[in-house]
């Protein structure tokens, strides 16, 4: 979605770049989002909804009686890039903690950043197992894992009547580690897995594996990559004459695939780990009915709803770490973090400990609700 760049404001970068975050007049949490690149449109959906949260935090007087400052960089869908801007980040801006960095590739390349700096970073939205369970302290994730996301779609399988599956993933470590726990769930349930194929994410025609994927006999086709990709993936599957049920996973966008799909993604279904369609399914109903406000009122597109929702989910996440701490110390903060309990738009946030011990994780139980897309309306299969 191009026009999404334009509505996420840069950062305004302090002065004093010698005195750290703590000393100063502000509080300063790092955004490490791809605002532009292959996977641009989430990035900024991302973005938007950790600036809502921003908003909302100083509106009630900051955090420690500071105001809270968002420091926006892009990672431009590139892992080498993603490591560069924590670099800048954690050197040049001095932020207490970072939120980020939408992909586990990028995520993966920042870690290493996290642990030599000692700096905390909330997690918002990739799903790689070993991003978790590589022995890195400051990493506090709230989204899903791709093994969690699989455990809690395991309820749908007989419902759905799930028999034979193809899998069609982005070649990277978020579309890989989702083949694997989506696959290694099925069989447990029953399911024969037929091909699993990959593609880049930047690649805009997919026939060559559509086409391979027709000559099965699968019923359901899993599907792992951003939502732009997806929108092609569906109109060229619906050009081949290729019917069976598509299920996607990781938080795809319906409105989006809505909008730009058409009827080419009519009755496929989706794994939301936030459904705005339905804010009573949220913990808090009454929070998710004030950010679905905030969000309209901004003049933000609707179908960026669940990817913000992951941004503001991470800024209140820290804020509510930074009260705890009583302080911008990101030491401090990345212990505070083990005692946040956080009714969220994505869940009830709470850390639990993953990964060697010593060097744990943190790690938020999986929420997710199943929906689909009938006549070109969101239908809520399950909470």
């Amino acid at each position: 979605m191009k026009s999404s760049r334009s509505w996420v404001a840069c950062a305004v970068i302090a002065v004093g770049m010698g005195t750290s975050a703590m000393a100063q007049d502000v509080v300063k949490i790092g955004v490490n989002q791809p605002l532009t690149g292959a996977v641009a449109a989430a990035g900024n959906m991302v973005t938007a909804g950790a600036k809502i949260a921003a908003e909302e935090i100083n509106a009630k007087g900051g955090l420690l009686g500071k105001k809270l400052e968002l420091v926006i960089e892009d990672n431009k869908s590139n892992p080498t890039e993603a490591a560069s801007v924590a670099e800048k980040l954690i050197s040049r801006d001095k932020v207490s903690a970072l939120v980020g960095a939408w992909s586990s590739t990028y995520t993966l390349a920042v870690m290493p950043k996290l642990l030599e700096n000692k700096i905390p970073m909330v997690v918002e939205t990739s799903s790689a197992d070993k991003i978790t369970t590589s022995g890195n302290p400051y990493i506090f994730r709230i989204s899903p894992t791709n093994g969690t996301e699989a455990k809690s779609f395991a309820r749908f399988v007989g419902p759905l009547k799930v028999k034979k599956v193809d899998f069609l993933v982005v070649n990277n470590d978020w579309g890989l580690g989702a083949a694997a726990e989506f696959g290694e769930m099925l069989k447990k349930n029953g399911v024969s897995v037929n091909l699993t194929l990959t593609m880049d994410a930047t690649a805009q025609d997919l026939s060559a594996q559509l086409g391979k994927l027709k000559g099965t006999d699968s019923d359901t086709l899993f599907v792992t990559t951003g939502v732009e990709q997806m929108t092609l993936l569906m109109k060229q599957a619906q050009a081949l004459g290729i019917n069976r049920r598509i299920i996607t996973t990781g938080g795809t966008l319906p409105d989006q695939l809505i909008a730009q799909a058409g009827s080419a993604a009519n009755d496929s279904y989706h794994d939301a780990m936030f459904a705005p369609w339905f804010p009573d399914t949220a913990p808090d109903p009454t929070m998710a009915r004030a950010y679905i406000a905030a969000w309209g009122k901004a003049g933000l597109p609707p179908g960026g709803m669940p990817e913000g929702a992951r941004g503001y989910d991470a800024v209140r996440v820290l804020g509510k770490a930074i009260e705890k701490a009583g302080s911008a110390n990101p030491e401090k903060i990345r212990a505070a973090l083990w005692d946040v309990h956080y009714a969220g738009l994505t869940g009830n946030i709470k850390f639990e400990k993953a990964g060697p011990a010593g060097k744990e994780s943190g790690q938020s139980p999986a929420s997710t609700h199943l929906v689909k897309i009938e006549n070109g309306k969101v239908v809520l299969i399950s909470k």
